[in-house]
């Protein structure tokens, strides 16, 4: 891939990665939290919707997205046809990837979820995800969304189709926005979670599965140059 296509991505990364910490320099998680938590809590947290359907469902259909997006390695289907066996491993380690940085992430936090916090009836109370090693009196845990990540880890798609198929890139990457967003802000309104949690797995996940790609891209790349000079190398036969 030439070099500029990896600087633009660079660019783009490195921009969102702007937005996200001006977001925690305003502090803005506090205050719309509590548009939907009161000192007692989170009226919504344990409704149908959010509950059943966002949050067990939308997990468990998430393991089976992931379980037939692996199968596609041996039997691709649509679209995925366009990709070489070794192209859609690469999206499905990128996939994988993604989920383990956020869960990796996560499991070392010490950040506690919005109805632990003494704003919302609980006992933590509220500390920046920044302040590291400064615990917040509650379970901690709870950085970044591992729900959200239910949708935004499989931005890994994205990258591989863009060059075989870029409308149905853009397509996926913007289902797989709508997906991650909405599982966040379920989880926001349930008070699980506050929105820079879910903006910063959507980060994570976007720069995992770029990074997984690029390295993929670059190995398949001197490998490709490697094949191209290894006859320039080859002893001439007897004459």
């Amino acid at each position: 891939m030439p070099s500029n296509r990896h600087f633009r991505l660079a660019i783009w990364t490195f921009s969102a990665l702007l937005v996200l910490l001006a977001w925690d320099a305003l502090a803005l998680d506090l205050p719309l939290a509590k548009l939907s938590g009161t000192l007692d809590g989170f009226p919504l947290r344990d409704t149908w919707l959010l509950s059943t359907v966002l949050h067990e469902g939308a997990r468990r259909m998430s393991w089976v997205a992931m379980l037939a997006l692996i199968l596609t390695i041996w039997w691709p289907v649509g679209t995925l046809r366009q990709l070489s066996r070794g192209e859609r491993t690469g999206m499905v380690l990128g996939t994988l990837a993604a989920l383990l940085a956020v869960s990796a992430l996560k499991s070392t936090s010490r950040t506690s979820c919005p109805w632990d916090l003494t704003e919302f009836g609980g006992a933590a109370h509220y500390v920046t995800h920044w302040a590291l090693g400064v615990t917040d009196g509650g379970g901690g845990r709870c950085f970044p969304a591992g729900h959200a990540s239910a949708g935004f880890a499989f931005i890994a798609g994205y990258f591989w189709l863009r060059d075989k198929a870029p409308g149905v890139a853009r397509l996926w990457l913007l289902c797989v926005v709508v997906a991650g967003l909405t599982l966040g802000f379920a989880q926001q309104l349930r008070g699980a979670h506050f929105m820079s949690h879910t903006l910063w797995t959507a980060w994570v996940c976007w720069t995992t599965a770029a990074l997984t790609w690029s390295l993929q891209q670059t190995i398949t790349q001197r490998v490709s140059q490697r094949d191209d000079l290894s006859p320039l190398f080859k002893p001439h036969g007897k004459s």
